[in-house]
């Protein structure tokens, strides 16, 4: 009776231990997505912004920027299980002996793509499209906030330009476009729409509603139309890449590119006087800055973002949201600024075990 029980025991055992092998068998896979999907794309934000951020106060040092972009991701798990049993009976006594061992594997692969060559032209020197950049008005982004960010001047009338020996201010009439447009656009009385003819050739056009418009808003738009000296009775104007138009009809935009945006947002980073003294960094819009990048000897606690440059950290309080908005704004703008073709990825095999 003895022996039969110890018997069914040691079935038991080998029965728990073939079980065990069984489960190791299940996929890990699926259960990896919600958690590596938050945690890689939450880790390629932040080194974004930082990204961003460092290349912006480089700017104020005149150094140049460089720009390395995450082209692939690939995570690779194994899970690998071991399971041994063995038992022996012999007359009135039995033995048993169990192993077992588990291996867990995550080797990511990660792949970074410089930005050289004409991917770095078209990316980072070559002017934003003038479409886009209104198309990101007409879907809802403040008219004066992209406006005052991306174009350099509109019929003539000229935005505020940096240089080694500092910042030009704009032309008041420009400030005044801006007010008017933003007003215009949140009575939602402009749009801007696509015109093709029978040639398969696009034209971008910027119309003004003003039937059904209040006796405030119809002002605002003979107001605009008189600062930028087009057509009063129009109500729709061919947009052109030019810094002045051929017509009254015609409303001739030159956009920035990404460098110049970005060394426009260099003007307001804070920087110890000292280096301005001896002639490390450019000189600055100073008191007269709206957005702010502080520097400090310390890392900041609540920080947007924060980045080490020359010994000092620099960095966007978490707080300020004026600052964090046109941070989001040149993000986005770079994506439109991103038109080059991609050069192939490297191929990458996974074993499969």
């Amino acid at each position: 009776m003895t022996t039969i029980l110890r018997t069914s025991a040691t079935i038991g055992l080998l029965l728990a231990a073939v079980l065990f092998a069984l489960a190791g068998c299940s996929s890990i896979g699926p259960g990896t997505v919600v958690r590596d999907r938050l945690d890689y794309s939450s880790a390629i934000a932040d080194s974004w912004k930082r990204h961003t951020l460092l290349n912006i106060v480089k700017l104020r040092y005149v150094d140049p920027p460089i720009s390395v972009d995450v082209g692939q991701i690939v995570a690779g798990y194994s899970l690998e299980t071991d399971v041994s049993a063995g038992g022996t009976l012999e007359g009135g006594s039995d033995s048993l002996s169990l192993g077992a061992g588990a291996r867990y594997t995550d080797r990511p692969t990660i792949t970074y793509t410089p930005l050289t060559g004409n991917r770095f032209i078209r990316s980072a020197l070559m002017p934003l499209p003038p479409d886009a950049v209104f198309f990101t008005v007409q879907s809802g982004w403040p008219a004066d906030g992209v406006l005052f960010a991306a174009v350099a001047s509109i019929n003539g009338l000229k935005n505020q330009e940096g240089s080694l020996s500092g910042v030009t201010p704009p032309d008041p009439g420009f400030l005044r476009v801006l007010e008017l447009l933003r007003k215009i656009q949140q009575s939602g009385a402009v749009a801007v729409r696509i015109q093709q003819d029978p040639q398969k050739r696009q034209t971008t056009l910027l119309a003004f509603r003003s039937k059904d418009a209040s006796p405030e808003t119809v002002a605002d738009i003979a107001e605009l139309r008189k600062l930028l000296r087009l057509d009063p009775e129009a109500h729709e104007f061919k947009m052109v890449f030019a810094a002045t138009p051929s017509n009254d009809r015609e409303l001739a935009v030159v956009t920035r590119s990404m460098i110049q945006i970005m060394g426009m947002i260099a003007a307001h980073v804070q920087v110890p006087d000292q280096d301005i003294t001896e002639g490390r960094a450019t000189p600055g819009l100073g008191g007269a800055a709206t957005l702010r990048i502080s520097c400090s000897q310390r890392r900041p606690l609540d920080a947007f973002a924060a980045v080490a440059y020359r010994g000092r950290w620099f960095w966007v309080d978490d707080r300020d949201l004026k600052t964090k908005r046109a941070f989001a704004l040149l993000m986005m703008l770079g994506t439109m600024a991103d038109t080059g073709e991609h050069p192939p990825l490297p191929l990458i095999t996974i074993p499969a075990q």
